[in-house]
């Protein structure tokens, strides 16, 4: 088998909304964007926020006269599949917020008390009723289970957790040293800046928890080097005590370096160290009588306290490593990546290789090992499962690549053994959860086939919908969906370019963006034998678009891809849609039918993706700068343009004397400026 074989990975969620189910599904990004989905949580200092793979099974979804269940009903379906292991929980809403984290002794009889219809609080009462899905951890121990619920309240600010409300690549965090007061800030893509880097984090969503942390304890900066140059007074962030505005000189270059100091200590996992100077620094300031830096000092070292936990959770001999665990059951993969960095667990993910029923788990942990690292910096060690075909030769390869040893071993004793455990067993339960899921959408996928007198069920539907202001900004949208849900990966957006197009012409942009879906498809398979081909096309519109697709179809000679076309009825009234499909009537589809729900969920996501397009792209046209439109400045001379005057209005309104004083600028290029601007 090849050192780094190639293979699809995905990750898949499925919980129910007022549409039914609400499902996501990607392939392994380069990046993991916050719309990427976590694995099942564990306890770490820093955390995912992305849901997890939890829903109610498929029996509430197929019945005739159910909606999807929320509440004390989908709670009550969640039993069926807890046990009395202890762990946490995490309840969502339909937008994927963290409504709350509870822990529990048992999960199961904890959980049920949500269950029951009567005898909670308002408070608890609204939480219950906007939840649409949940999340479930089992740990080893109640004690675990109670630090893993600190972590997660610290750093995710549930809504109901009260009292703490107040508050693509993996991502790393950065602390940038090209300027003599170093930022702090997220980094993703190659490691080019000038600094330290510290990562890898499981999401954007946990750096970003990790830098508040970092400004509320060490008040370093997170400003641009142009930003900081240019401020006369101090920021918001001093005001709101994240930040010690050195830009003003509220704090001297020693004592910033100082801060720096400790917030990379804090990183390192040396964050008791920390304490322990911070305590005997607040006790010479309270000797002192300098009680407002005792103070600062005090709420700094509280602050810390309370996110840091020092046993159970974060492994105390595992200074730095990812723990990699598989499971297989029914021809079917789950792999959960833990990632141990300082000492403290910094996220994790879980992911799904396709693998046939005859593939052994070695192999699955071997092209995995090898595909995941072949793109990003192995950690110094590599904790598995199960044993790779060639060890030896893996670390080798991955060593050449970190430029330092690599260590990859299967842990037999000791913390190592119980954090490959640990992982295992939640690679299992994700495993089990995400089978009942997909048998969910398989049955929707039947019920479609045959609401619609479909030829075969559909294995791959592709959605299309565009978003314009009369005709302006035009693009058009494509979103998949398939038996595992929707396929974010092979989402793809359109420029739409025809010249010839009149403002609002939607079925002149409907044909153009199908017409180089299809040229596209016939350029790389034009056998039709690979899985890009799609079974099923849903147009948002009537009979006029269902034609237009129809004719450019015919024009590419593809007439056999089925069409159906998804209109609102007479009173534009969700839940009274219209259907168009070439040669037969309209349709309409029962209220209360799952089909229903399950297109307008498709229609829905399709139309918020080309809304996003289109939104991202007229944000682009507004926020052009006006140094563009002067010849001769390009990305060089802007950029030292914007460090030295902060922002391209300052540039608008610099005299010529000032642009002369730029580095880069000459005195020909400083007077085309000031002409420019001020003729």
């Amino acid at each position: 088998m090849p050192l780094f074989m190639c293979m699809e990975i995905v990750q898949f969620w499925v919980s129910p909304s007022k549409h039914g189910f609400h499902m996501q599904i990607s392939n392994l990004p380069s990046d993991l964007s916050t719309e990427n989905v976590d694995g099942l949580f564990l306890a770490a200092s820093v955390i995912s926020m992305q849901p997890l793979r939890e829903s109610h099974r498929a029996k509430a979804v197929m019945t005739d006269d159910t909606p999807p269940l929320t509440g004390h009903d989908l709670i009550a379906d969640y039993l069926t599949r807890l046990d009395g292991s202890p762990g946490v929980y995490r309840m969502l809403d339909r937008e994927s917020r963290v409504l709350y984290v509870g822990k529990a002794k048992s999960l199961k009889n904890r959980v049920s008390s949500y269950a029951r219809p009567q005898g909670h609080s308002a408070r608890i009462s609204r939480m219950i009723s906007e939840t649409t899905s949940m999340m479930f951890l089992t740990t080893k121990t109640e004690t675990e289970a109670l630090l893993l619920e600190q972590n997660l309240i610290k750093q995710l600010k549930p809504k109901y957790n009260v009292l703490l409300r107040d508050d693509k690549s993996f991502p790393n965090i950065l602390v940038s040293r090209e300027h003599g007061f170093p930022q702090i800030k997220k980094h993703r893509g190659v490691k080019t800046e000038k600094g330290t880097y510290y990562g890898p984090f499981a999401s954007a969503g946990a750096v970003n928890r990790t830098l508040n942390q970092l400004q509320r304890f060490f008040l370093l900066r997170d400003c641009s080097d142009s930003q900081f140059d240019t401020r006369t007074r101090p920021c918001l962030q001093y005001q709101i005590k994240r930040c010690c505005a050195p830009c003003v000189g509220y704090v001297t270059a020693e004592d910033y370096a100082v801060l720096v100091r400790d917030a990379e200590r804090f990183l390192g996992g040396k964050s008791t160290h920390i304490q322990a100077e911070l305590a005997q620094e607040m006790q010479t300031a309270s000797e002192n009588m300098e009680f407002e830096r005792a103070a600062a000092l005090r709420d700094r070292i509280k602050a810390m306290t309370q996110v840091q936990t020092a046993q159970g959770i974060n492994p105390q001999s595992v200074p730095e490593a990812d723990v990699i665990a598989v499971h297989m059951e029914g021809g079917q993969s789950c792999v959960q990546v833990f990632f141990i960095r300082g000492n403290q667990n910094w996220g994790n993910r879980d992911y799904y290789p396709r693998v046939g029923v005859d593939v052994s788990i070695t192999e699955v942990m071997q092209a995995f090992v090898g595909q995941f690292y072949s793109d990003r910096e192995p950690p110094r060690v590599i904790l598995l499962s199960d044993a790779i075909e060639d060890p030896e030769l893996m670390a080798e390869a991955l060593s050449g690549k970190l430029g330092r040893r690599v260590q990859i071993s299967v842990p037999q004793r000791g913390e190592k053994l119980d954090l490959v455990a640990g992982a295992q067993r939640n690679a299992r339960e994700s495993l089990a959860r995400r089978m009942s899921e997909k048998a969910s959408q398989m049955k929707l996928l039947q019920g479609l086939a045959e609401a619609f007198e479909l030829p075969e069920v559909p294995r791959r539907i592709e959605v299309y919908d565009n978003s314009h202001i009369q005709g302006a900004h035009a693009v058009g949208a494509m979103i998949v969906a398939g038996a595992e849900g929707l396929l974010k990966s092979q989402y793809r957006k359109f420029n739409i370019k025809g010249d010839d197009l009149t403002a609002g012409d939607d079925f002149g942009m409907m044909k153009e963006v199908l017409g180089r879906r299809l040229k596209r498809l016939l350029k790389e398979d034009p056998e039709r034998k690979s899985e890009a081909w799609p079974d099923l096309l849903l147009i948002d519109g009537g009979a006029g678009q269902v034609s237009a697709v129809r004719e450019i179809m015919r024009e590419w000679g593809v007439e056999n891809i089925a069409m159906i076309g998804v209109a609102k009825g007479v009173d534009r009234d969700a839940g009274k849609e219209e259907f168009y499909r070439t040669g037969k009537p309209v349709m309409a589809l029962r209220h209360n039918d799952p089909v229903l729900y399950f297109v307008q969920r498709l229609r829905d996501e399709a139309h918020r993706f080309a809304i996003g397009t289109h939104r991202a792209k007229r944000t682009k046209a507004n926020l052009k700068n006006p140094l563009d439109d002067i010849d001769g400045i390009g990305p060089k001379r802007k950029k030292a343009l914007l460090a030295h005057f902060g922002s391209a209005k300052a540039v608008m309104r610099a005299n010529l004397v000032d642009l002369k004083a730029v580095d880069g600028v000459s005195d020909a290029m400083a007077e085309q400026i000031f002409n420019h601007f001020q003729p």
